[in-house]
């Protein structure tokens, strides 16, 4: 803080952040040195602004078949700005123009899921994450690509063969399924006695 005239009485904080409460001290200072500080002044809280902080990490994906699940971190307290604080989650698929829009009234909230039977399985999403309060609408992040949910493989392993090792063991092999939007990824396979 600057040095003030000790004619005047009054000073006006500056950079003070949004909806926080701040109590405050004066000192006296001459030539010798600086006093001892006031008692703190009465708890004062700054009035409430729209939030300028967007959400970080956004990133998502897994959930269920024609699901398109999108996480983030949440945004402090202290860069909420206001009441009534929420999030704004914005996506499209890739290519297209046409965001669809979603309001999420949590403040500790950190994930949307939106539900679509018309979603295929792995289709890439353009997502965007932001604030609000009951000042309005803040920032929005940056875009990311989130997929949307998989289906079940629906191609089987081919050539499988078995060979007998010993009279209680027999080794089982084929073929791994290759990674495609049909097929997903695949976690395991399962062996199974007929």
């Amino acid at each position: 803080p600057e040095v003030i005239n000790g004619r005047t009485h009054k000073a006006t904080v500056v950079d003070l952040s949004p909806w926080v409460e701040y109590e405050f001290r004066v000192v006296a200072s001459n030539a010798v040195g600086i006093g001892e500080p006031s008692r703190p002044s009465a708890l004062l809280k700054t009035k409430a602004a729209v939030p300028v902080v967007a959400p970080t990490n956004i990133s998502g994906g897994g959930g269920s078949r024609s699901e398109l699940v999108i996480t983030w971190e949440p945004v402090p307290e202290e860069l909420q700005n206001g009441e009534g604080f929420g999030y704004i989650v914005v996506f499209r698929p890739l290519g297209s123009t046409t965001w669809t829009k979603a309001v999420v009234a949590s403040v500790e909230a950190s994930k949307y899921v939106y539900r679509n039977e018309s979603i295929t399985p792995l289709s890439p999403f353009e997502v965007k994450v932001g604030v609000y309060n009951n000042e309005g609408e803040g920032s929005l992040s940056s875009i990311s690509v989130v997929y949307s949910g998989e289906d079940e493989p629906q191609i089987a392993p081919a050539g499988a063969s078995a060979l007998s090792v010993s009279a209680a063991e027999v080794e089982v092999s084929w073929q791994p399924i290759a990674w495609n939007r049909h097929t997903g990824r695949v976690l395991g396979y399962e062996v199974r006695q007929l």
